[in-house]
């Protein structure tokens, strides 16, 4: 009679030290942490190429395109660009926009920072005289382009009301050609110098006490304290606010659309309002698209060669 026997137990293995442990559960930790940064990134990006990158190469392709509702579109090559070029209103638009670029950068980079330097020389009710400067940003834009027309009006006008209460000469504003822009370029100013007033402001403020009182000693008057020691501490940030203003009222649209109608005599025909022209009066998306694709190869350019040149200027 065989005797059966009960297999012998497999012993467990040993668990791995605690320092492997560690660095396993260290690397499971970081993997969990990557996958979810990655998954963050994927998101931004395919938001950034959904509605940002994607509309740009649309719009590549459109200036290449006669664009039809009904029967689909079709490629005519340069014809877009051709058509630009034979109008007469191309060259207008460019020098408008020019011209509107040159003024606001006269009086909109300028009447900030000076703002700015005059906040940070407050000692009391700064926070309120900031509310102050920076309340036009939050109004909208059409209704500051409507209050500021109501301002311009030749009649009953605010402005016009103070000359005449002053005994002083009157004005067309928006109604004469000499005059529609630099008067669209002040309402662009007043709309939007409070962002820019405020970021001087920040930079001022670190810029340290002992330079001004170096100054003070050695005997530099206000203007000298902001030629050498002002200027060179905010430099940084005023190029970067000169490239991003120029960038910006290259693209000026609301104030000509809304104020003057690009009148009168095209004396206010900007480049984003030829491009509106184009595609919402005339139909034309073919030639609204190659003319911003332009807008958009001459200010790419012009940012190349401003931060190229600003870089070498560092060097």
């Amino acid at each position: 009679m065989s005797l059966k026997t009960s297999p012998r137990p497999v012993a467990a293995p040993p668990p791995p030290p605690a320092p492997q442990r560690r660095r396993r559960a260290a690397r499971r930790r970081a993997l969990r942490e990557h996958m979810t940064a990655y998954g963050f990134l994927c998101a931004a990006v395919v938001i950034f190429a959904l509605f940002s990158w994607w509309p740009i190469i649309r719009n590549v392709l459109l200036g290449f395109q006669e664009v039809n509702f009904a029967t689909g579109n079709t490629w005519v090559g340069a014809d877009n660009f051709e058509r630009l070029f034979n109008d007469p209103l191309f060259l207008t638009a460019w020098k408008n926009t020019g011209l509107f670029t040159l003024y606001a950068l006269l009086l909109g980079f300028a009447v900030p920072f000076l703002t700015a330097v005059l906040l940070n020389e407050f000692r009391h009710a700064r926070a309120y005289f900031r509310v102050l400067v920076y309340l036009p940003v939050m109004l909208p834009p059409v209704v500051v382009a409507l209050m500021w027309k109501w301002f311009y009006d030749p009649g009953p006008g605010l402005l016009n009301e103070i000359l005449r209460t002053l005994h002083l000469p009157t004005s067309a504003w928006l109604d004469s050609s000499s005059t529609s822009l630099i008067s669209l370029v002040i309402v662009s100013t007043w709309a939007n110098m409070g962002t820019t007033t405020l970021i001087y402001l920040a930079a001022l403020q670190t810029i340290p006490g002992e330079l001004y009182e170096a100054a003070e000693l050695d005997g530099a008057n206000v203007w000298q304290r902001l030629r050498h020691v002002t200027i060179p501490q905010t430099r940084f940030v005023l190029l970067v606010l000169l490239l991003l203003q120029i960038v910006a009222t290259m693209q000026v649209f609301t104030e000509p659309y809304v104020m003057t109608g690009g009148g009168p005599e095209d004396s206010t025909v900007t480049v984003m309002f030829l491009v509106y022209r184009y595609a919402f009066v005339y139909n034309d998306f073919g030639t609204a698209s190659a003319l911003s694709l332009l807008l958009l190869i001459v200010l790419g350019a012009f940012s190349a060669l401003y931060l190229r040149l600003t870089r070498a200027s560092k060097e």
